[in-house]
C-alpha cells in the first residue's frame, strides 16, 4: 500500500480546512439572516420612537459588526487548532528522530529563542518599573529642593502680577483683578498696605529701585505711581508647610479656593490717591516698569503702543509704535537703558534709549503665537515665553535664531529669571511652575500635590535672590500668592 507523502497530507489538510471555513461562513450568513429577521421582528413589536429607516440602518450596522466578530472568532479557533497541531508534530518528531544530539540541538535552538523572547520581555518590564522608581525619586528630590513656605491670601479675584521690593524693608507686592494692589510681609503673610486708587483691574506692579514707591498698571487706561510706608510686624511661629508627601497629584475645584479675605486685608492701611497718574493710552495698560535709575517709566498697552514717561513731570517722552496687535508685557534692563515689549502679533521688540538723541528698535520673530512676556538677564540675553508653549533664549548680538528653546505642554505666562543663578521660572496655564536653566535643561517642578501649590492658572513668578526665607514667589488666578524656598545649590548639584 503506497504511503502518502507529508506534503500531500498537508495540502489535503489545508484544503479541508478551507472547505470547512467556507461552510461555516455560509452557515453564519444564513444564521445572520435569520437573526436579522428575528431582531427586526422584535424591534417592530416594541414601542420605538425611532423612524423605520433609522431602525433598519441600525440593524444593518449591528449585523455587520456581529459578522465581523464571528469571522474573527472562527479565525481564532482555526489558529488555535494549527498551533495545537504544530505542537503535537514537534513533540512527535522529538520522540521519533534517532540521535539524541540532533533532538537536543533542535530543542535547544527553540528553547534559546523562547528564552531570548522572555529575557527581552523581562528587560522591558524591568526598565519600565525602574523608570517609575527613578521618577518617584526625582519627584521626592524635587519636592525637597522646592518647598512651600507661605501663602498670601486676601484678594477677592485673580492675581495677575507679583513683585518684590528692591529696598528695605523688603515686602511682596501683588496686583489683582479686584482693582487693588496689596503689599505683604513676606515672613508673616500679613497684608501691610492696600492700594485702591485704580477703578479697573490692576495688571502689573513694580517697585522703585531706591525709594518706597510702587508703579501699577491698570485696565482703567492709566498707570499710577504711589508711595507707601510700611512697618514689618514681628514674625510669629507658623506650622511647618514643608512636609511633602509622595501622594499623587489631585485636581481641585473652585470649592477649594480661598475665600479671598482670610487674612483680613481690609484691616490694613489703605492708600487711595497716587503721587502721579500717567494718562496717555487709549486702551488697557497691561504692564509698566521703571527704567534704570527710576527717573523714567515705560508702559505697555492694548492700544498697540508703549509709552516712555518722565516720572517727575508725568510728561510723555516717547510713544513706541510698531506692534501690529495688543501689547502683553514690557520689561527694562537692570543696568542699561533698554526696554523690551511683547505682543500678540507673535513678536517682541527691543528698544534702545542709551543714546538720548535717538532710539533704535529691533524686532525678534521666533514664536508662532502670542508672546506673553520677554525679560532681560544680566548680560546680552533676552528670554521670551509664548502661548505656543515654548520659551526661547536669545542673544542680543544675534537675533536670527535663539540659542536655546524650551518646549512645554502648556501656554507660558509671565516668566522671570533669577539673575545671579540664571534660572528661569515658567508659570503655566495648567497650574504648573517649572524651573529651567539658560541652556534649556529642566531643573525642577514646584510641588502641586497634597493640597499644596496653585489650584488654577499660574499667572506670574518673581525671584527674590537675597531673601533668607523665600526666594521665589508665584501668583495665580486662584486668588493667592505663594512663597517658595528653592534650594538653589542642591538644585544645581542635582543637575
Amino acid at each position: 500500500m503506497p504511503i502518502e507523502s507529508g506534503s500531500c497530507a498537508s495540502a489535503r489538510q489545508a484544503k479541508q480546512k478551507r472547505k470547512s471555513h467556507s461552510l461555516s461562513i455560509r452557515r453564519t450568513n444564513s444564521s445572520e439572516q435569520e437573526r436579522a429577521g428575528l431582531h427586526r421582528d422584535m424591534l417592530e413589536g416594541q414601542d420605538s420612537k425611532l423612524p423605520s429607516s433609522v431602525r433598519n440602518t441600525l440593524l444593518e450596522l449591528f449585523g455587520q459588526i456581529e459578522r465581523e466578530f464571528e469571522n474573527l472568532y472562527i479565525e481564532n479557533l482555526e489558529l488555535r487548532r494549527e498551533i495545537d497541531t504544530l505542537n503535537e508534530r514537534l513533540a512527535a518528531e522529538g520522540q521519533t528522530i534517532d540521535g539524541a544530539e540532533l533532538s537536543k540541538g533542535q530543542l535547544k535552538t527553540k528553547a534559546s529563542h523562547s528564552t531570548s523572547q522572555l529575557s527581552q520581555k523581562l528587560k522591558t518590564t524591568y526598565k519600565a518599573s525602574t523608570s517609575k522608581i527613578v521618577s518617584s525619586f526625582k519627584t521626592t528630590t524635587s519636592r525637597a529642593i522646592c518647598q512651600l513656605v507661605k501663602e498670601y491670601v486676601g484678594h477677592r479675584d485673580g492675581i495677575w502680577d507679583v513683585s518684590v521690593a528692591k529696598t528695605q524693608p523688603v515686602v511682596l507686592g501683588t496686583a489683582s483683578a479686584d482693582h487693588t494692589a496689596l503689599l505683604w510681609s513676606i515672613e508673616t503673610g500679613k497684608c501691610l498696605v492696600k492700594y485702591v486708587g485704580h477703578v479697573g483691574s490692576v495688571n502689573s506692579i513694580k517697585f522703585h529701585p531706591t525709594e518706597q514707591v510702587a508703579l501699577t498698571a491698570s485696565g482703567d487706561q492709566t498707570a499710577h505711581i504711589w508711595r507707601y510706608i510700611v512697618q514689618l510686624p514681628t514674625p510669629q511661629p507658623t506650622a511647618d508647610c514643608n512636609q511633602m508627601s509622595g501622594e499623587d497629584e489631585v485636581e481641585f475645584s473652585d470649592k477649594d479656593e480661598p475665600d479671598g479675605d482670610g487674612d483680613g486685608s481690609s484691616d490694613c492701611p489703605t492708600v487711595r490717591v497716587p503721587l502721579t497718574s500717567l494718562k496717555s493710552h487709549q486702551g488697557v495698560v497691561i504692564a509698566a516698569d521703571w527704567l534704570v535709575g527710576g527717573k523714567q517709566a515705560v508702559t505697555a498697552s492694548w492700544d498697540r503702543t508703549a509709552n516712555l514717561y518722565d516720572v517727575e513731570t508725568s510728561e510723555l517722552v516717547h510713544s513706541l509704535t510698531g506692534h501690529d496687535q495688543e501689547l502683553t508685557h514690557c520689561c527694562t534692563h537692570p543696568t542699561q537703558r533698554l526696554v523690551v515689549t511683547s505682543s500678540r502679533d507673535t513678536t517682541f521688540r527691543l528698544w534702545d534709549f542709551r543714546d538720548p538723541s535717538i532710539h533704535s528698535v529691533n524686532v525678534f520673530q521666533g514664536h508662532t503665537d502670542t508672546v506673553t512676556s520677554a525679560v532681560f538677564t544680566v548680560g546680552d540675553n533676552v528670554v521670551s515665553g509664548s502661548d505656543d508653549r515654548t520659551v526661547k533664549v536669545w542673544d542680543l548680538k544675534n537675533m536670527r535664531s535663539p540659542i536655546a528653546t524650551i518646549r512645554t505642554d502648556s501656554a507660558v505666562n509671565r516668566i522671570n529669571v533669577c539673575v545671579g543663578q540664571r534660572i528661569i521660572a515658567l508659570p503655566h496655564d495648567n497650574r504648573q511652575v517649572r524651573l529651567f536653566d539658560m541652556s534649556g535643561v529642566r531643573l525642577a517642578r514646584l510641588p502641586r500635590s497634597n493640597r499644596q501649590g496653585h489650584r488654577r492658572m499660574v499667572c506670574c513668578s518673581a525671584w527674590s535672590e537675597d531673601h533668607p526665607i523665600c526666594n521665589l514667589f508665584t501668583c495665580g488666578f486662584d486668588r493667592q500668592a505663594i512663597g517658595w524656598n528653592i534650594n538653589i545649590p542642591a538644585l544645581l548639584q542635582e543637575k
